[in-house]
């Protein structure tokens, strides 16, 4: 279990759609092996320390003839932002994914800006 020693805790969520190779014929959708695509976010204001983080699938439009095979994590997590990581491999043929993600950690106390130490 994690445990943050601040009492203000703050919850950031987004649901963001991380490619569409369909529509270029992009690795997804075209390739063969193993693939891998990330995409930065960016949180609207930094926690105190690194949040704890979850991502899901939300959606996924893939190719019903082949093995659907996919990987989906939080990396690289930071106060400020993370990297979502969508892999897949073999001959699956993914066409579009939106990933959902929350993060949940430790925010700035503004009071205590004010403190004299």
């Amino acid at each position: 279990m994690r445990k943050f020693p601040s009492q203000h805790i703050g919850i950031e969520q987004g649901e963001p759609v991380l490619f569409s190779d369909y529509e270029d014929d992009g690795p997804m959708w075209t390739g063969q092996g193993p693939r891998e695509f990330r995409r930065p976010v960016t949180f609207s204001e930094v926690f105190a320390a690194p949040p704890s983080v979850q991502v899901s699938i939300a959606m996924w439009d893939m190719d019903n003839a082949r093995n659907q095979r996919a990987d989906i994590s939080a990396e690289e997590i930071t106060p400020e932002g993370f990297e979502i990581v969508f892999r897949t491999w073999g001959d699956t043929r993914v066409a579009r994914i939106r990933a959902a993600w929350t993060a949940i950690g430790p925010v700035p106390d503004s009071e205590d800006e004010w403190k004299l130490y």
